[in-house]
């Protein structure tokens, strides 16, 4: 449960006003298509998104942006694609597994995000794929398909826990209910919120070395833990 009992809404509120205010609009995810969301989230896995991007660019080289075309091309190609982003052997496996599963129940990802399905039963068919895990599937939810669903990353954790709201150990739909249940229940505040976050981890929470006295969360952090 949430470390600090007092004022919980407003404290997480406040963060996200903070970073908002520190960092502006992030409008993430960038991408054209909601099926490139589905090809970033699972390129994205243990990589970061300057070797995903890189990846991409070769795959609209070739004009492979297209849920038939990557279940339908050699899979020895479209490793060598997305090479850059790494582990393409395993990533290049699961990129053909979430197309099928799409493909064989929606035809495109278009379909899947028009689908009058809950967002449990959504959740549930994804994380049955696969390779697909908590993280990709929430980002494929919430970016992809636009729905709400708070989506916890590494940057997450390392923040909350070093201000004293979460604690480290905790499972990952323990964090995401925290924030779920603390923070307005807005499709636009989760998808900043998210990239905002790791704006942050990025450039001040690091894992080594973080610049806490340069942070704008120090003062919030100080009064939470």
């Amino acid at each position: 449960m949430i470390k600090n009992n007092d004022n919980d809404n407003m404290d997480l509120m406040d963060i996200y006003n903070k970073l908002l205010s520190q960092f502006g609009a992030q409008y993430w995810w960038p991408a054209e298509t909601p099926y490139e969301v589905v090809i970033g989230a699972v390129l994205t896995q243990n990589t970061s998104w300057k070797n995903v991007e890189k990846a991409l660019e070769n795959l609209k080289k070739e004009n492979l942006i297209d849920e038939k075309k990557i279940l339908s091309m050699d899979i020895e190609k479209l490793k060598e694609l997305i090479k850059p982003a790494g582990f393409y052997n395993i990533k290049a496996e699961r990129l053909k597994n979430i197309t099928k599963y799409i493909v064989d129940n929606y035809g495109t990802t278009n379909n899947l995000a028009k689908t009058e399905k809950d967002i449990n039963s959504l959740r549930n068919e994804l994380l049955a794929i696969k390779g697909i895990g908590k993280e990709t599937s929430d980002s494929i939810l919430l970016y992809a398909l636009n729905k709400p669903i708070f989506v916890v990353d590494a940057y997450t954790r390392r923040i909350f826990s070093r201000c004293g709201i979460i604690d480290k150990s905790m499972d990952y739909d323990e964090i995401r209910l925290i924030f779920e249940n603390n923070i307005l229940l807005n499709l636009n505040v989760y998808k900043e919120y998210h990239a905002l976050i790791v704006e942050l981890g990025k450039n001040y929470c690091k894992k080594k070395n973080p610049l806490c006295n340069e942070c704008p969360l120090y003062c919030c952090c100080k009064k939470l833990v």
